[in-house]
Parts: C-alpha cells; structure tokens; sequence
C-alpha cells in the first residue's frame, strides 16, 4: 500500500530548535562485544524532528499529551500548498472550507533537515490561526519546527493550543501534492507530556 512516511528522520547532527538538546543516539550494550543483545540510549528533547505540541506546551491550564483525543491522530487532511515566500495569512483561506485537518507545504519543505538552523522559515499568522480555529479545524501541521514564525511563538501557538487545535511540526512535504489524503501521525504515548517526537504518514492512492 503507497503509504509515504513525511517525517524527519531522528539522526545524529539534525537540526533542532535553538538551545534544545541535540540529538544522540548512543550504544549501551552490543553483541559485538560479548553482550546478549545491541541496546542503545536515546538523549533528546519532545520536540526534536517531526513532533507534536500538546496544549500544555504553552497553556499551563492545557491538556497534556496523554490527555489529547487520539482520534485527531487519524483521518483525512487537507495538504494545502503556500506558493509565496511571506508568513501564512488568513487571507487566501477566508472563502474555502477546511478538513479538520490541514498541512501547510511551503518552501521550509526544501530546508535541510541536518545542520544548522534556519530562523527565515515560514510560519502562520496569529490571524491565519483564528481562521483555523473559527473554520473547525482540529489538526495543523507545517513542514518546520514550529508553527509560528521565529521568535513570534506565543500568539500563534496561544491562539491554537487554548483552542485545542492540535499541532504537528517538521513534515517533510516536498513530494506531496495539493489534495486530501489518509494521514496518521503517531506521537509517543508519555504520560504528563508537553509534546512528542512522531512518526507522521500520508497514503498516496495509485
């Protein structure tokens, strides 16, 4: 079955937000050298590489990841293509009906998902994120590390996340196009969580 995985990769030197802790991926026991089997230790923050925000994340009265609807996890959405090189505004979306779940593809999806941060990418607007929340939608995800512009987290994570709309950072939709597809995206079940490093697919039909 065409299902196309569009998450980043968890690898060592990917890029991950200012100041989170790089990603490490370290050996603890190996056969090669006598044990009973290969184990390693994994060393990173909730939101390396493809993940997701909890409400929590910014609103300290929010729900936790255990305590999210795994349903939205689910079901169709809506990949919409942004074709300019500005932030995401409302504009263009006011007059059309959304899925309950919307991907954003912009040019962040030709970025580079090792080395150095790229604080110029794309991200939507405090009134694009009302429009969301106003159109129903239940999921949004962007193909960054976060859904809001750089150093202008707050009003649009805010706007989102007290509205229970849930969040997915750093897909990887450079060979999707426009269109409604299959999606799931998969967050590790941790009790108490702020957000969750994930596995996220779309099923691309024949």
């Amino acid at each position: 079955m065409p299902w196309v995985d569009v998450s980043i990769p968890l690898e060592i030197g990917m890029t991950v937000w200012p100041g989170d802790l790089e990603f490490k991926f370290e050996p603890d026991r190996r056969i090669a050298n006598g044990a009973n089997a290969n184990t390693s230790f994994l060393h990173l923050s909730t939101h390396t590489g493809t993940h997701c925000d909890a409400p929590w994340h910014f609103i300290e009265s929010g729900r936790k990841l255990n305590e999210v609807d795994y349903q939205v996890f689910f079901g169709k959405a809506q990949v919409i293509e942004w074709k300019y090189d500005s932030h995401i505004s409302a504009e263009p979306f006011r007059d059309i009906n959304l899925l309950p779940r919307v991907l954003f593809k912009t040019k962040n999806s030709s970025l580079p998902t090792t080395g150095e941060f790229h604080p110029e990418f794309l991200g939507i607007l405090p009134d694009c994120a009302q429009l969301l929340v106003d159109k129903g939608v239940k999921l949004v995800g962007i193909d960054y590390l976060s859904i809001a512009p750089y150093k202008q987290s707050r009003p649009t994570h805010e706007i989102l996340l007290k509205n229970e709309v849930f969040i997915v950072e750093g897909l990887r939709l450079a060979n999707i196009s426009d269109g409604i597809y299959e999606f799931v995206v998969l967050p590790l079940n941790i009790m108490g969580a702020d957000g969750s490093p994930c596995r996220a697919f779309l099923y691309l039909p024949d």
